[in-house]
């Protein structure tokens, strides 16, 4: 009769350590899906700024989505590859309109091509989109002193000041290194 009770015990125990261990390794599962990483997708998600943000897990391969065409741009921005990652970031764009990061991003590159003018209309849009989004403002600011536009470089400062401190020191620093 012990052996059976122990017996029992035994089970009991072993069963909730079990179940214990299941419940663990689903909720592991699910976060691993819910990031993107048993799913294929790559990155972690930025609130604020620039970087790889997560890719749905059910995407299919056939077509990219723009979370996917993004994260692609952020690697070849990485490698400095200004053409290929304009591309992949105004494809992204495409696909979602309202993605202020992937517009930001394409100003970014289209600035390190040279091409000033559809750079500012780039960030522009990524401000549209996102009014208060530091970045964007700091590069734009940038963008009107490599085009020769100091003033309206100051009007972006004067955004930029009440949002980052540090953004609108290094912006300040560009402003006046252009005069």
């Amino acid at each position: 009769m012990t052996t059976t009770i122990g017996n029992l015990i035994f089970h009991a125990v072993l069963g909730k350590e079990l179940r214990h261990r299941m419940t663990s390794l689903k909720r592991l599962i699910s976060l691993l899906i819910a990031g993107g990483l048993l799913a294929g997708g790559v990155g972690t998600a930025r609130a604020d700024s620039t970087g790889p943000v997560t890719t749905p897990p059910s995407r299919s391969q056939a077509a990219p989505s723009a979370e996917e065409e993004y994260n692609r741009g952020i690697r070849l921005r990485a490698t400095k590859e200004w053409a290929q990652a304009a591309s992949a970031f105004r494809r992204a764009t495409e696909l979602r309109q309202s993605f202020p990061e992937a517009w930001n991003e394409l100003g970014y590159a289209l600035r390190h091509m040279g091409q000033y003018p559809d750079s500012v209309a780039a960030y522009e849009q990524a401000l549209r989109l996102r009014p208060a989004f530091p970045e964007a403002l700091e590069y734009l600011g940038e963008a009107y002193v490599m085009m020769g536009r100091p003033d309206d470089a100051r009007r972006v400062l004067d955004r930029l000041k009440p949002l980052d401190a540090g953004r609108a020191k290094e912006l300040a620093e560009v402003i006046d290194k252009g005069r």
